[in-house]
């Protein structure tokens, strides 16, 4: 009776090695019972899927490294953009340039194995650390422009915060992570894109501490907001709440690494220069103390020769120096320069104000003497760039409101005499007569 039933029995095969349950640990069945695998094809089969993932995942990463140098400008063709619009800071656009290229260069660096199968494999041990910059120089030479120039030419997520706003957490303001949700916002909370991006930090001067010595008392908007932005200069994991405003413990939040952002800070450091002249000897107290002229601090470089620990004397952490380690000068603006800014670049105010004018039919021009005088009037009153478009408002403000609705004007011609203010009109010219 045994002999028959050993007879009968059904021997369950491996259907993809043929091997028998003796011969394997265990065989798993399909669900109808009518398919078996075992553990040594189960196991060669977790291989193969591994493998296939690898592949699709290194496959992701070379076309993400292709996306990348197809949109990868050197650094002369990013300063040519920025010769298109900002004029003068040669420094300034050349070390952006170089720190944006080298941004890009490393993300290439981190993403491919081997760049260039040619020469030789890059060195592990090797870890390429990004360079922060920190740009200096007065109220209205064009820090906030070229970073938003920057952002038109870029193919990274770009975003721009105003350090005035911020507060250390747990006080009235906003909290340091809400930089990096504008950042996820502009890479439409892609979070992988936005690890990429860039960041501009304007006005980080007036988040600055009282004195060099360590403060023993709460400074939520000077130095606690430095130690809050040490952790998102450097990383590498930042919590942001999504709906921006103050984290909660239990609020979900969105994760992102900081460590290949590149930020770029910018400030006026009104007086610095005082701190500089004392370390370099030029003091102006005693009998033998020399005086520099305005003028002379201009011809020179108000911030020449800036030192990481004049900045830290000026009211930054030294921890938060130690992370901008690229510090960038820019020039003030002499008026030539300043007519150059009204007349040259592609989006230059006298451009912008002929288009409006063009709307209703009418063609501005401007006579060069009104523009030097322009711009003589923005360096009186120490306004920069910036101030040009307030002057320029107010000059064409009364023809903006009359004009439109007069029939048969052909011209207006802004003359040196009405910048003056010795007439109250500029110069009209309508259809054979002028006004």
């Amino acid at each position: 009776m045994s002999d028959t039933k050993n007879k009968t029995r059904v021997v369950r095969r491996c259907s993809f090695c043929e091997r028998t349950e003796d011969e394997v640990n265990f065989l798993i069945p399909n669900e109808s019972g009518t398919a078996y695998i075992c553990d040594d094809c189960l196991a060669a089969g977790n291989e193969i899927v591994k493998e296939a993932l690898r592949t699709a995942d290194a496959y992701k990463d070379r076309q993400e490294v292709a996306e990348i140098r197809k949109g990868l400008k050197k650094p002369q063709e990013i300063k040519e953009v920025l010769d298109q619009y900002v004029i003068g800071q040669e420094k300034a656009k050349i070390a952006l340039s170089v720190a944006v290229y080298n941004h890009y260069k490393r993300l290439l660096y981190l993403r491919e194995p081997n760049p260039d199968p040619k020469k030789k494999k890059k060195d592990p041990e090797v870890e390429i650390q990004k360079s922060n910059v920190l740009l200096l120089g007065p109220t209205g030479v064009g820090k906030t422009y070229l970073a938003r120039t920057l952002a038109q030419i870029l193919n990274v997520p770009f975003a721009i915060a105003d350090a005035t706003t911020l507060t250390q957490a747990g006080y009235v303001g906003e909290d340091v992570e809400n930089i990096l949700l504008r950042l996820i916002q502009a890479a439409d909370f892609d979070i992988e894109k936005a690890e990429t991006g860039i960041i501009y930090i304007d006005e980080i001067d007036k988040i600055s501490r009282k004195s060099e010595n360590p403060s023993i008392t709460r400074d939520v908007s000077g130095e606690g907001v430095q130690q809050a932005l040490l952790k998102i200069l450097e990383g590498p994991l930042a919590n942001v709440p999504p709906n921006g405003g103050r984290k909660h413990p239990e609020a979900r939040a969105l994760q992102i690494r900081t460590d290949n952002i590149l930020f770029i800070c910018g400030g006026a450091f009104d007086g610095l220069e005082q701190i500089i002249e004392q370390r370099k000897g030029n003091s102006q107290i005693g009998f033998s103390g020399t005086v520099m002229k305005k003028q002379e601090k201009k011809d020179v470089g108000l911030f020449e020769g800036v030192e990481p620990h004049d900045i830290v004397k000026y009211g930054l952490i030294p921890e938060l120096v130690g992370r901008l380690p690229v510090l960038v000068t820019l020039d003030d603006l002499d008026a030539e320069a300043l007519v150059r800014i009204l007349k040259e670049p592609k989006n230059a105010l006298t451009r912008q104000y002929q288009d409006l004018f063009k709307f209703d039919g009418i063609r501005l021009t401007f006579e060069d003497d009104a523009l030097q005088e322009m711009a003589r009037m923005a360096i009186e009153r120490n306004i920069g760039a910036r101030g040009l478009r307030s002057i320029m408002e107010n000059l064409l403000i009364g023809p903006m409101f009359e004009c439109p609705s007069v029939p048969g004007i052909e011209e207006i011609r802004i003359t040196l005499p009405y910048v003056k203010g010795e007439i109250d009109k500029p110069v009209i010219v309508v259809k054979d007569k002028t006004a």
